[in-house]
């Protein structure tokens, strides 16, 4: 298969690009030019309204991004997908995470029984803890539930349980530590009772640095903060319960085997929420409420199968981020939740995406010669009005912008400010799409009273380039249902992109060596001179510094 740069499909956008900016085409134009343009690119996807209007789209664009990932086989990339082909092929391995809500792979029968057995095992722990069944080592009710583990691990069931706290059920707290930074967990931990928490252990080796040293001083903590160690270590199994492969590791931490949750290698961390990896969300919402997220993101899963391809939301998105980063060099993409229970969600996109397309080689080891994924970033609205939208609005960036809004309030009787809230996001994207002429900002100077020599001079300071492309999801509420549906159209999205830019979304190479340099710098730091000797000039100096050595560590 050619690369996509080889193309003519390729050939054709960059031509197409040129002239729509040699032209300059605004997208506020279009509008006028087809008076049916938002219906045309308005669709429905798992109870979710995303609207497309605001793009830098033109019919002949739409038709040559769709030629491209026709050319790229997309289709034939979604149907090996699904069907458990090994899709992440430095690995060997499927990428089966649209099992854990309800995909059936024919060539792996023992995936749904495997799944329906551990969302079982993960409503009985749920169901004792709610119900006051499962006790801590003095017969008290659980009260805490702290998350322990890092990316993949973390990121997820912490950004979901944030996103529904308004559909919490009970009198549980959840807590998620993921630092090593030893204050991260004693912050939390000042909070809690030994007695009344359960630690959910959350790594698929049971090796993970971070993890393990945090699963460490939590097992220390609460044996040293107990009325009765004796007693507490006896019954350490009723305050841990792990998410792993690794069974002996986690029975010789203290957990019983039968409070061991399963992972599998056909997911990957980023794409594991809907695991056990999903327990202190399932602890926090209930299991009516859990399966209700895997629905949710089981509606998109069948629309991104099934519908074709020009009006397949993932789809169009993943074009159109490629469109973006490689023809009008968009180094970045912004998210922009206008609902605060999502603010988290950026941070939980960084990992989707970067970690899935940060790649510099494609899938059969050849290197990339276009740009591969963009910088994800963003905030929940409208706090970025008042920080980076100057940015977005008069930087010499281009940046397009994903808008998220919620059309019904999360707190009762707040529709006033709530109305507020989205109209400040609906005029964002308008005001990114539009702008404002020099002559429109001295015209408002004017108005207003202002000196015409004076407005003359500020016109400039105020005129806003307009003309940023932005999507707008509109989601009827934030509840379980509608959010798994908003994460499995990210989670299709970047598969999308994987697909025209031919590398694997799957796995994660460079995060390895990271972890591989970390330990002669951790030896050299507990006086190993072999270990200091083997590092390079800055890094010894730098730990020389730490440890207050002196001399020139070169």
């Amino acid at each position: 298969m050619a690369r996509a740069q080889e193309t003519e499909a390729w050939r054709q956008l960059q031509a197409h690009q040129t002239q729509l900016s040699t032209s300059g085409t605004r997208i506020s134009d279009l509008f006028a030019q087809d008076p049916q343009r938002v219906a045309t690119l308005s669709f429905d996807c798992g109870n979710i309204l995303v609207d497309l209007s605001k793009q830098l789209l033109t019919p002949d664009t739409l038709d040559l991004l769709l030629q491209l990932a026709r050319t790229m086989r997309l289709t034939q990339a979604i149907a090996d997908l699904c069907s458990g082909e090994q899709v992440n092929n430095t690995e060997q391995r499927p990428a089966l995470h649209m099992a854990l809500r309800g995909l059936n792979v024919p060539a792996r029968p023992d995936i749904g029984k495997d799944v329906s057995a551990a969302l079982a095992k993960m409503d009985a722990l749920v169901s004792a803890v709610h119900a006051g069944t499962w006790t801590g080592y003095t017969g008290d009710r659980i009260c805490d539930v702290v998350n322990i583990g890092i990316g993949g691990s973390d990121l997820g069931p912490a950004m979901v349980t944030r996103a529904l706290q308004s559909h919490h059920q009970g009198s549980i707290r959840s807590h998620f530590v993921s630092n090593v930074d030893p204050a991260h967990l004693h912050k939390c931990l000042a909070q809690l009772r030994p007695e009344t928490t359960l630690f959910v252990l959350a790594s698929k080796s049971f090796t993970t640095l971070e993890t393990m040293q945090n699963a460490d001083l939590a097992r220390r903590w609460l044996l040293s903060k107990a009325d009765n160690e004796a007693l507490a270590k006896t019954h350490l199994h009723k305050h841990f319960v792990a998410v792993s492969t690794n069974k002996k590791a986690a029975v010789e931490f203290g957990i019983r085997e039968d409070n061991i949750f399963p992972m599998w290698d056909w997911v990957g961390g980023r794409f594991s929420l809907w695991s056990a990896i999903g327990l202190p969300i399932a602890m926090a919402v209930g299991m009516a409420q859990f399966r209700e997220l895997l629905d949710g993101a089981a509606s998109v899963d069948q629309h991104f199968m099934e519908t074709p391809l020009a009006s397949n939301v993932p789809v169009l998105m993943g074009l159109l981020a490629v469109w973006y980063r490689n023809f009008w060099d968009a180094g970045s993409h912004v998210t922009l939740p206008y609902a605060q229970d999502l603010e988290l969600f950026p941070g939980f996109l960084q990992q989707l995406e970067m970690e899935s397309l940060g790649k510099s080689v494609d899938r059969d080891g050849r290197t990339v010669e276009v740009s591969t994924g963009p910088v994800i970033w963003g905030s929940a609205g409208t706090n970025g009005q008042h920080s980076f939208h100057q940015l977005l609005h008069q930087g010499t960036e281009f940046v397009p912008a994903d808008f998220i809004a919620i059309a019904q309030p999360a707190v009762a009787d707040n529709q006033q400010q709530h109305r507020h809230l989205l109209a400040n996001c609906f005029s964002q994207s308008r005001a990114l799409m539009e702008g404002k002429t020099r002559q429109q900002a001295k015209a408002e100077l004017l108005a207003a009273g202002e000196d015409p020599a004076r407005a003359e001079v500020l016109a400039p300071h105020k005129a806003v380039p307009g003309n940023r492309p932005s999507t707008t999801l509109l989601l009827d509420d934030l509840s379980p249902r509608n959010l798994g549906s908003l994460i499995a159209i990210y989670e299709h999205k970047v598969f999308v992109q994987s697909a025209i830019w031919n590398i694997n979304a799957f796995d994660q190479w460079g995060v390895e060596i990271g972890k591989q340099l970390s330990k002669p710098a951790f030896d050299a730091l507990n006086g190993d001179d072999a270990a200091d000797r083997s590092l390079d000039p800055s890094s010894r100096a730098l730990i020389h510094h730490c440890l207050n050595k002196p001399g020139d560590p070169s």
